[in-house]
């Protein structure tokens, strides 16, 4: 006498247990977003080509963070070297986060010469960098800190009181927990020469990859209103096709 199969059925999630597995999906998500990446907009031309604006990056915030010896074995913590591209926290304006590449990290000795950066006697050699000719403060901007701020400069008070205190034989020393940093597109970016070192405490994490890229205005970080805000969310909308620059997308930053 044949025998019919009988299939056993797979038990239907029950709403509590979608509920909790969503919950966990969600908790998870969470912590990753607070405490090991970040979302961060390029809001500024500072650092092209490297990142446009309108670049929207994944920031690790985990690499730089002051290690932990339980946790040290587990998480690739690492220290902060020249030529990283940083995150960090302005010194000059508070709220305001910007992204730079460290060109002199503690104990390191610089100055810039016709442009050219020079650390610890040695000229680098920077193929990323872009310059367009900017005349703007260019003596004291590519001559430093050998050329002195002047009275109408871009040099915050502050820093002006403090340089000479960090120049030794024509060279500016970084002092220990501080770091000199500086803009790819060095005729217009607002960095180090004129605001002085990153605050270790300051230093939130290191871009990683591009995950979208929008043709957006130079002055949008600037306009905050509501109605501005809800204006060019429905721009996004309407030219999120034409003007999401997809080449960029999942770009590594380096």
């Amino acid at each position: 006498m044949a025998t019919k199969e009988i299939k056993e059925e797979k038990p239907r999630e029950t709403t509590v247990e979608f509920l909790a597995s969503l919950a966990g999906v969600l908790v998870t998500g969470l912590f990753i977003i607070t405490f090991i990446l970040q979302a961060f907009e390029i809001p500024s031309a500072s650092m092209e080509n490297t990142l446009l604006i309108g670049d929207h990056v994944f920031v690790n915030r985990v690499q730089f963070a002051p290690g932990s010896h339980w946790i040290q074995p587990i998480v690739p913590y690492t220290k902060i070297h020249d030529g990283d591209i940083v995150v960090f926290l302005s010194p000059a304006e508070s709220d305001l986060y910007v992204v730079k590449r460290i060109m002199g990290v503690p104990g390191d000795r610089i100055h810039l010469r016709d442009g050219a950066v020079y650390r610890n006697g040695q000229k680098l050699d920077e193929p990323y960098i872009l310059n367009t000719g900017s005349e703007l403060d260019e003596y004291y901007r590519d001559n430093f800190p050998a050329v002195p701020p002047t009275e109408y400069g871009n040099a915050t008070a502050e820093w002006k009181l403090t340089l000479p205190q960090h120049i030794e034989n024509g060279d500016l020393v970084v002092p220990p927990d501080s770091y000199f940093a500086m803009g790819d597109h060095r005729d217009v970016s607002y960095d180090s020469r004129y605001w002085g070192f990153i605050p270790r405490q300051n230093v939130i994490g290191r871009p990683m990859f591009i995950y979208w890229s929008f043709e957006t205005p130079s002055n949008q970080y600037q306009r905050t209103s509501m109605g501005e805000r809800i204006s060019f969310i429905g721009h996004v909308v309407l030219h999120f096709f034409d003007m999401t620059r997809w080449k960029r997308t999942l770009k590594v930053v380096r």
